[in-house]
């Protein structure tokens, strides 16, 4: 059972679908947004007040709703299969108001991404592992997103994810076989 950790929603209860997600876990979920928020205040940043976060390869949207209970103002979540899509769309309307979120049906293999990046303040990165080049994803962002957006980048340890140059590491935490790297523009 998938719980939201934190914010207007804590302990709401998300619906799932065990055959195609991997959902962020708890653990990773709160530690995720701890690094945003004390990054945040170190910056004199609000990550949260009237921006947008951009949930890619949503899944069932654990990481979008659980900005939007913390205060992030609208998600933009993308997603491919229409199974999962179908569960997606039933957890944004047990939780949120039609105004807070989109959802995107679309590859991001074959996408360009084109929605507008002017509020983003966070992007969440959680491909199926060992499918999916990240660092394309990263160069296609680098040239869309400000300098304050941050990116969060989860991935299996063997997967071949490296830093691009034009990133700076902000901080990298490993859970198991799971990296969650924490990216800005250099």
């Amino acid at each position: 059972m998938i719980k939201i950790t934190g914010g207007n929603f804590k302990r709401k209860k998300l619906d799932t679908i065990s055959k195609f997600v991997r959902p962020t876990s708890s653990l990773k979920r709160e530690a995720f947004f701890s690094v945003i928020e004390s990054y945040g205040l170190k910056n004199s940043y609000n990550y949260f007040y009237k921006k947008v976060f951009l949930d890619l390869f949503a899944g069932i949207g654990t990481m979008g709703l659980e900005a939007i209970s913390r205060g992030i103002e609208y998600v933009i979540f993308y997603e491919n299969n229409k199974e999962v899509i179908k569960v997606l769309e039933k957890n944004c309307k047990n939780l949120c108001k039609k105004n807070q979120y989109e959802i995107i049906e679309e590859n991001l293999v074959n996408s360009n991404i084109e929605i507008n990046f002017t509020n983003i303040s966070i992007i969440y990165i959680d491909p199926p592992y060992n499918q999916y080049n990240i660092n394309n994803l990263l160069n296609i962002l680098q040239k869309k997103i400000n300098k304050k957006t941050i990116i969060g980048v989860e991935s299996s340890i063997k997967d071949n994810f490296k830093i691009p140059e034009n990133f700076e590491l902000i901080k990298q935490k490993k859970y198991g076989k799971t990296n969650l790297s924490f990216l800005i523009l250099a």
